[in-house]
């Protein structure tokens, strides 16, 4: 079949599926959202080029798609059409649980009744979400408090755990019983997100399923494994829904279908860059060390018992890596001791970054010593590994025993891993980019923080340019892709994302930009309130901001959201509130989200106010439709923290470049979340909203003109104080 019958077939579909939902209105920018689509995945080029054939051919949309269009439609239609077609799956990709849950639980469900042609869809999840049917018996057997349940908690936990009153060991050993049962006899699925009540991370982390204590096909309990019973959905659907982080995390790990020979969708594709910078950024610690001795016995005693002659080295490169680590943290408090120690009382850990990326000279050598004895070590543990998998296939009536051996050597092996990638990103040399512009450097900072009797350093690295990231890691393995959110454009333009993505300046790239079908002048009203004090002046600003912030919330009927950029800033306006109205405001962290949301519509339906007062997370991904959002106030512009590592490294390379990072980088992606935070105003058509902003620097400052730009068009009305 050729592209363009690919393409008119998906669209086809398209017109078919909406024609069959019952007062579904058509709109045009959705119809034109999923001709793009349609006409990107026809073009793509996917599978197994020959050798000396020309490049294959790419083609990547990406497309802004208003609040109202109904995007979730206008890509999985033609998407699912031409994969059908072609013989081939999607892979939808969002940044959230929400969307995830909506497009499994809902859209895909609903879709699947009126396609032509069925298809099947499943839920791709991290291993870690899933239980290990082997750790969960032994502990629940064996007993949290015995010396081998130890091997499955980490250095700090197993301390922990110790010196919990023997109540609360109790009742952890009954939760693992529990959880025992209810896997027996069909109850749970093994799951975490399906238990009725979420477990600490610290509770689950002994018994969640991880790729490196996992024989795989080796494991004697193979066959009823939780998570590769949900792999065999994954293996046998059409259209796999997953997640950023999953996505990036398992690139080349053959857990998600081969970028090249399937039809990608990124949706909510504003999260994309920063997830990669998080994807990629390490650490390691200096302080705590004692799992460096805990693997070294266990891989000697497993690796005699396998009789590897690989690891005659492993107890130099053991002692070798623990000595250096113990130099790194000494010289780092040398050098950086002072600063780190003068930040004791700031939010969070201490923490002090190594200027242009460059380290002091002290620490160059300690850290290639790490690299060097971390590299050895870990080759030690493959050769281990794969003689322990050579001894499982041969002798299976073992298999119990030594996938017990292959999960206490792999438990802690990803300490090791993480100790030399860090010390890798933190060893590079900055490099020169193509053009000859500056040199980009890594991030790296180091923190300080007290845990208990330990005092805690730990060395962080990161790349400071997501879009390169990206480049390497993700691109240049995909074929067809379709990236779309409602807020892509910055500023009234798609290159700052671009540049972000990866995809600025590449010729297979096509940008589509669909205006929301709601008409906000006649919705809503964005009320500019200018204060006297200067928002930078925090102390003088807050305490404005928050009198004229109380005045309003006085005028509330309804359902309210209110936006704040700080802790503190949330802080004061929750103890200036009047004690009538104390009763109907619900804080983020007061309360799970979902109770929160849950007791925010029990108000607003029962006829009475209700409002929310919450931060970034707040901002994005809540839908309140009609009198549950009437009224929207956000504090502050919502800028970056200017304390980010990563950020300020990336700023003081645009300075060294002789580029504005205030303009290049801080604007246009306080642009994209300020867009964010205003779009949880107007979610229906029927929608009547008042958009509250305090900061006026949105309307008495240039570059407030632009982040006007990226905002819907609301009847503006300014308030002096």
């Amino acid at each position: 079949m050729s592209q363009e019958k690919w393409a008119a077939l998906a669209l086809e579909s398209f017109d078919s599926v909406v024609a069959s939902i019952p007062g579904f209105r058509s709109r045009d920018g959705q119809r034109r959202m999923a001709d793009q689509v349609a006409r990107t995945f026809a073009q793509t080029q996917l599978g197994k080029i020959e050798e000396g054939a020309p490049e294959p051919k790419k083609s990547i949309a990406v497309v802004q798609a208003g609040t109202g269009v109904g995007k979730s439609l206008a890509y999985s239609v033609p998407a699912i059409s031409t994969a059908l077609a072609r013989g081939t799956r999607v892979l939808i990709s969002t940044a959230t649980v929400a969307l995830q849950e909506q497009l499994v639980n809902k859209d895909l469900p609903a879709l699947a009744q009126k396609m032509p042609v069925p298809f099947k869809f499943a839920l791709a999840k991290g291993r870690g979400r899933f239980v290990c049917k082997l750790k969960l018996e032994r502990l629940s057997s064996t007993g949290e408090h015995s010396e081998e349940a130890d091997d499955l908690f980490a250095e700090e936990e197993a301390a922990q755990r110790k010196a919990r009153p023997p109540a609360e060991k109790e009742a952890r050993m009954q939760f693992y019983a529990s959880m025992a049962d209810a896997l027996a006899t069909g109850e749970w699925d093994g799951d975490r997100d399906s238990l009725k009540t979420p477990p600490e991370p610290e509770a689950w982390s002994p018994v969640a399923a991880e790729g490196s204590s996992c024989t795989g096909k080796h494991c004697p309990v193979f066959s009823s494994c939780t998570y590769y019973e949900r792999r065999k959905d994954m293996v046998a659907a059409q259209v796999i829904v997953a997640n950023h982080d999953l996505l990036l995390s398992s690139l080349g790990a053959r857990l998600l279908p081969e970028l090249d020979n399937c039809l990608l969708v990124l949706d909510e594709a504003h999260h994309l860059p920063q997830t990669a910078l998080s994807q990629f950024a390490c650490e390691m610690d200096l302080s705590r060390l004692q799992w460096i001795d805990k693997l070294t016995s266990r891989a000697l005693r497993v690796g005699q018992l396998m009789e590897v002659e690989d690891i005659a080295e492993l107890p130099g490169h053991s002692a070798g890596l623990r000595q250096h680590l113990t130099d790194l943290a000494r010289l780092v408090m040398e050098i950086y001791g002072d600063a780190l120690k003068g930040q004791k009382d700031s939010w969070g850990p201490a923490r002090v970054r190594a200027p242009r990326g460059v380290l002091p000279e002290p620490l160059i050598n300690p850290l290639a010593q790490v690299m060097h004895h971390a590299s050895g070590f870990l080759d030690a543990l493959r050769a281990i590994s794969k003689a322990l998998r050579a001894e499982i296939k041969d002798k299976p009536e073992e298999a119990q025993r030594l996938s017990a051996l292959y999960a206490q050597v792999g438990t802690l092996a990803p300490r090791l891993e993480s100790v030399h990638d860090t010390a890798q990103l933190l060893s590079q040399q900055p490099e020169m980019q193509a053009d000859g512009s500056a040199q980009v450097p890594n991030a790296k900072w180091f923190t300080l923080e007290i845990d208990g009797d330990y005092i805690v350093v730990k060395a962080h690295a990161s790349p400071i340019l997501p879009g390169a990231t990206l480049r390497h890691h993700l691109w240049s393995q995909v074929r067809g892709a379709v990236l779309t959110s409602a807020t892509l454009t910055s500023c009234g333009g798609f290159d700052f994302f671009l540049r972000e993505a990866g995809l600025h300046g590449d010729a297979s790239v096509q940008t589509l930009e669909v205006a929301s079908p709601f008409d906000y002048a006649a919705q809503g009203t964005l009320v500019a309130h200018q204060t006297q004090a200067d928002p930078r002046e925090a102390q003088a600003f807050t305490a404005e901001m928050v009198d004229a912030l109380l005045n309003d919330l006085a005028l509330v009927q309804a359902g309210a959201l209110v936006l704040f950029t700080s802790r503190e800033q949330m802080r004061q306006a929750v103890d200036a509130l009047p004690s009538h109205m104390r009763s109907y405001v619900l804080v983020q962290n007061a309360m799970p989200r979902t109770m929160l949301l849950a007791d925010h519509r029990s108000r607003v339906e029962s006829g009475l106010p209700s409002i929310i007062f919450g931060m970034q997370s707040f901002g994005e991904g809540l839908d309140l439709p009609g009198a549950l959002c009437e009224s929207l106030f956000i504090t502050k512009l919502p800028f970056a923290p200017p304390d980010d590592p990563v950020g300020e490294s990336r700023a003081e390379w645009l300075r060294t470049s002789g580029r504005n990072p205030f303009n290049e980088l801080v604007v246009p992606a306080t642009a994209i979340r300020l867009a964010q935070w205003v779009g949880r105003a107007i979610r229906t058509e029927e929608d009547q909203a008042h958009v509250y902003c305090y900061d006026k620097r949105l309307v008495a400052t240039s570059y407030g003109a632009q982040l006007l730009k990226g905002l819907p068009p609301f009847t503006l009305a300014k308030r002096a104080a």
